[in-house]
């Protein structure tokens, strides 16, 4: 990691001298660099820091609590962002009486939906933003009801039941086809298999996609709002739910912000058992993908194989951890439960099995023409369009941007490893299927190491709550990309504000853009590649 030698150039180019620059402890929320600004300093700022290539990263707002502000009646608003390594937190405060803060959407197209989320939530303004159509507001609340604030219940407005069936939230307001011979394909968001709901609409003239829209957030959980009040334990729980398929990772991510938060010593054996973990969390959702690509193109050879290493690799989860997907076993201090010597020499064979039948896969997938030929120029994602949209994990690898927060940022044990991240230029569905099976190989290299050299120490420290208002991030390399996690506590212990940013969020707008030029059939299979995760998306 570097040490932040361009922070002082980020407020050469600022046009107000009362900008305080707190980048070093007590100001260093762990482990980004906090910035307080001013409001009015906002937008040069965040230009500045475009101009010096940051990536974006993520966006959050909290109310302030009662009496934590001498003047009542503040949103704080965060902002991250990432360069080298290092990471950026911009935080300002905006008066309820004018909740109206410059949008960076046009400087930062990854946070659109992001702030658009903030608007329906919050009642934030974004002024300057290029699309003001909600983007999370469900029918389920008035357009001038923001459920994240305060004053708004857990359990909804007392003039609203239960048991009251939410209306179809229908009239979502697409861009509508024009022109000769174009013609419009709703797809979803109820769809043909067990997956959940996401609506895609495309326009197209014969089979050539002219574009493609996407409205998510069907389902919507309300996990930041039933955060709120939670103790340690309960919030790692709801975490590993915000994604089912990433549970490992966003429960870590959400333990280390409260552990950062509460300057809490984290054992070395549970650490490198949270990243044996998430390893094989990592291995099992790149062996089904690859499973998926290949089904969507009728390779059902392919489909089978990759479908049978994944289950054997669950079942093994459920006889060393107590769970296929390994949930609720990381929490608040630590891990529940260890991995026995048996099944640490268990593990060991088995990885090493693994590695020999991918390699023969590998040799049938590259000798298979017809694969090839749907898979190659298939929705290319140029490099420059993944750097402008911020694209991470897989997504961003097979176009060109090899960020890995185990690499780049690293978090124990993986400071203690070299990691090679596997990059591409090409950009297309086969680049992001060999990002996969590469990544595979890397996993099963450093599960190796780690089980070879697992520490013996206790595999949890006790939980003790931080004092109020203190706060914590946390950022982990998920399966999709890096996951980012904030916290902050109140009284007693109780969550305060939790925000957790999957890489969906960063990935998903990627699929409008490259699906363009290619054929209406090929649309599932470019979805696939991407695999965004609609529970992710849809806190």
């Amino acid at each position: 990691m570097t040490h932040f030698v361009w922070l002082p150039q980020l407020l050469a180019g600022l046009e107000h001298e009362h900008v305080l620059i707190r980048g070093s402890s007590p100001y260093l929320l762990a482990p980004a660099h906090l910035l307080h600004i001013e409001i009015e300093d906002w937008k040069p700022c965040v230009a500045e820091i475009s101009r010096q290539q940051f990536r974006f990263s993520a966006i959050w707002a909290e109310e302030s609590p009662p009496g934590h502000f001498e003047q009542e009646g503040l949103f704080i608003v965060n902002a991250a962002y990432e360069k080298q390594g290092d990471y950026l937190v911009l935080r300002t405060e905006v008066p309820f009486s004018k909740p109206v803060i410059p949008s960076q959407t046009l400087l930062y197209p990854a946070a659109n939906r992001a702030e658009r989320h903030l608007q329906d939530l919050f009642g934030l303004v974004f002024e300057g933003h290029p699309d003001p159509r909600r983007w999370t507001r469900h029918k389920a609340w008035q357009a001038d009801q923001y459920p994240l604030r305060r004053s708004f219940p857990v359990q909804g407005l007392s003039n609203s039941s239960p048991t009251e069936v939410t209306p179809a939230d229908s009239d979502y307001p697409f861009l509508q086809a024009h022109g000769a011979g174009v013609y419009e394909i709703p797809v979803g968001p109820v769809h043909a298999g067990i997956i959940e709901p996401g609506h895609f609409r495309f326009q197209a003239v014969g089979e050539t996609v002219l574009n493609l829209e996407e409205h998510l957030g069907y389902v919507h959980k309300g996990i930041e709002k039933i955060a709120e009040g939670r103790d340690a334990e309960g919030l790692a729980r709801l975490a590993g739910r915000v994604s089912g398929d990433t549970t490992v990772s966003h429960t870590w991510a959400a333990c280390m912000a409260m552990e950062r938060a509460a300057n809490l010593y984290v054992p070395p054996r549970a650490l490198m058992l949270r990243a044996i973990m998430a390893e094989r969390e990592r291995i099992a959702n790149h062996l089904w993908d690859i499973a998926a690509i290949c089904n969507d193109v009728a390779f059902t050879f392919a489909y089978y194989q990759f479908g049978r290493l994944r289950e054997q690799w669950l079942r093994f989860n459920q006889d060393i951890f107590g769970h296929r997907l390994m949930m609720d076993c990381i929490v608040p201090g630590g891990v529940r439960g260890d991995l026995s010597e048996k099944h640490r020499l268990e593990h060991i064979d088995r990885a090493a099995q693994l590695h020999t039948e991918l390699h023969e896969l590998e040799g049938i997938l590259e000798r298979h023409t017809g694969l090839e030929d749907r898979l190659a120029t298939a929705g290319v994602l140029s490099p420059e369009l993944a750097a402008k949209l911020g694209c991470i994990g897989y997504v961003g690898r097979a176009s060109g941007h090899s960020y890995d927060v185990r690499r780049d940022s690293p978090y124990p044990p993986y400071n203690q490893f070299s990691l090679e991240v596997p990059s591409y230029t090409a950009g297309d569905v086969d680049a992001r299927l060999q990002v996969r099976l590469d990544e595979i190989h890397v996993s099963l290299h450093l599960l190796h190491q780690m089980l070879t050299r697992l520490p013996r120490s206790e595999t949890s420290t006790p939980w003790q709550p931080p004092a109020e208002d203190a706060e914590g991030l946390g950022l982990v390399e998920g399966f999709r990309g890096e996951i980012f996690s904030y916290v902050r506590f109140g009284g007693e212990g109780k969550i305060s504000r939790y925000y957790p940013r999957d890489p969906s969020w960063l990935n998903w707008p990627a699929l409008e853009l490259l699906i363009r030029d290619n054929i209406v059939p090929d649309f599932p299979v470019c979805n696939k590649s991407i695999n965004g995760s609609y529970s992710g998306q849809d806190l």
